[in-house]
């Protein structure tokens, strides 16, 4: 297996004139320690996090944009701190953005779109407003799977247009998953401390787990879902990627806020870091969702020890804990995505700056463009959904109402309350497959759809590895049950200490 380079992050790097940062700064707490005791300034954060980009992202693809506006910003907040002002706890932190979310930062919002190049908007979307109000830096913007991974069923994982094919920092010959793809790497490798993701199925979680970090995919509507390039108002959120359960609870905290506008809008019932309590997991009954694994038998051995961590934790492990409408669930989720999409992306598009104002008008600008957006796949579910009456389909709210109560109340609903437990856990996701442009992503199966679809909370925590290539371990329950699946999270990940810095190895290592 050959070694390229290990990433050590930020360790002792040289920022600005003689300053050479000494401490490899791997938690957003110890970010904060840092700033507190002024061993660093959110100016020397802006310009470390740049020169990692500007020296490693050529290999991982992970950033498409930097903020001109960011260093700026940085000095403005470190002038706070001396003041003694601090806007949140998130005060001076680089946060990076995936790249289908509105900020007025100078920083188009394209969806990895060409098509999209020129689409500037006026005014942040509702959670990056929050974001800032909890001191916030907008670092810049991160790759993702164009279109949100919603352009073809044939599509590479974390390939764009405008940012070309995202890479898995542990094998750079394979895939990182996605949509937010961009978001979770530049996180595993240390370019940034923070990044937010969006999920609509699997989205945050499959990258997540994949890239060895943490997300979390909140309860459909506590996130603002304003300003952000949609697939369905359904099922799409916004969520947090972070090396940490708590870096990711810490970023969570400051993105939630009522949205007046959203229709699906929920209070939030934090502060979610008051969840991050040991103990947490002593007495908690723990489901075992068998029917949502199968598909790596060596990713499974992993989650059985997985079990063990958990039990010897205190908690309470309930077997064979299946999902009965499983089947049922994945049977009708990708039509009624592809009914939504078209209506809701028109609405997003009316408001955008450029000249694609219409799906139509992207399905024809791609022809137009098919030396680069089509290059290496189609765009059937475009056609689908364009060929579709979109919200007007005769049964479109019947199913909807339907899919959601097989995942919900008939679903995870009644899987917590048919066995007693707290909680369900299954493997996230397999080990990450190798990058292949000819015929696609080769995946295997997930543990993402159930709380995707019933718009449930789930969180994804490093679990261990197979091989050189890490995997993670899915905690979901009910709605705004973020609580919970917090302190399952936080002491799971404090007993198991799984994670570990990636090293960049060649594509022909295994």
């Amino acid at each position: 297996m050959k070694i390229i380079k290990t990433l050590t992050l930020i360790a002792l790097m040289l920022l600005t004139g003689s300053y050479t940062w000494a401490t490899d700064y791997s938690s957003v707490a110890e970010l904060r320690r840092a700033l507190d005791n002024g061993s660093t300034t959110s100016a020397q954060l802006v310009i470390g996090y740049q020169k990692m980009i500007e020296e490693h992202d050529a290999e991982l693809n992970a950033v498409t944009q930097i903020s001109p506006t960011a260093l700026r910003e940085a000095t403005r907040l470190d002038r706070l701190r001396a003041q003694g002002k601090l806007l949140g706890p998130l005060h001076g932190i680089p946060v990076l953005l995936k790249d289908n979310i509105d900020t007025a930062d100078g920083l188009a919002n394209t969806a990895g779109s060409v098509l999209l190049a020129d689409n500037f908007p006026e005014q942040d979307a509702f959670l990056v407003k929050q974001l800032k109000k909890a001191g916030a830096i907008v670092l810049g913007k991160a790759n993702l799977s164009e279109w949100a991974n919603f352009r073809s069923t044939n599509s590479s994982s974390g390939w764009s247009a405008t940012g070309g094919q995202t890479r898995n920092p542990y094998d750079l010959s394979r895939s990182p998953c996605g949509s937010s793809a961009g978001s979770a790497v530049a996180v595993a490798a240390g370019l940034v401390p923070l990044a937010v993701g969006t999920e609509t199925d699997g989205s945050i979680t499959c990258p997540a787990a994949i890239n060895g970090i943490v997300g979390i995919k909140p309860t459909l509507g506590l996130v603002s879902r304003s300003g952000i390039i949609p697939i369905s108002i359904h099922q799409d959120t916004a969520g947090p990627m972070a090396t940490t359960v708590t870096g990711a609870v810490m970023l969570l905290d400051a993105m939630v806020g009522r949205d007046s506008t959203d229709p699906f809008a929920q209070a939030p019932h934090g502060p979610y870091a008051d969840n991050l309590v040991t103990g947490g997991l002593k007495g908690m009954r723990v489901g075992v969702v068998r029917n949502l694994m199968g598909y790596s038998p060596r990713t499974d051995a992993v989650f059985e020890r997985a079990l063990d961590t958990l039990k010897n934790q205190g908690a309470a492990i309930v077997d064979n804990a299946n999902i009965e409408t499983l089947d049922a669930i994945h049977a009708k989720e990708f039509d009624l995505l592809a009914w939504d999409f078209r209506d809701a992306l028109n609405d997003y598009l009316a408001g955008a700056s450029g000249d694609y104002r219409s799906l139509a008008a992207l399905i024809k600008g791609n022809e137009e463009y098919r030396e680069r957006e089509l290059r290496y796949f189609g765009q059937e579910i475009f056609i689908k959904a364009q060929d579709s009456r979109g919200r007007d389909e005769p049964e479109y709210e019947q199913e909807i109402a339907r899919l959601k109560s097989l995942a919900g109340a008939k679903g995870i609903d009644a899987t917590l309350e048919k066995y007693d437990v707290d909680i369900l856990v299954a493997p996230t996701v397999g080990p990450a497959w190798k990058i292949d442009h000819i015929n696609g992503d080769h995946y295997q199966g997930s543990a993402t759809t159930p709380a995707a679809v019933a718009g449930y909370p789930h969180i994804t925590v490093p679990m261990g590895f197979v091989e050189h290539l890490p995997v993670g371990i899915s905690f979901f329950s009910g709605a705004n049950r973020e609580d919970i699946l917090i302190r399952a999270a936080y002491n799971y990940e404090r007993a198991s200490q799984q994670r570990r810095a990636p090293e960049f190895l060649a594509g022909d290592s295994i």
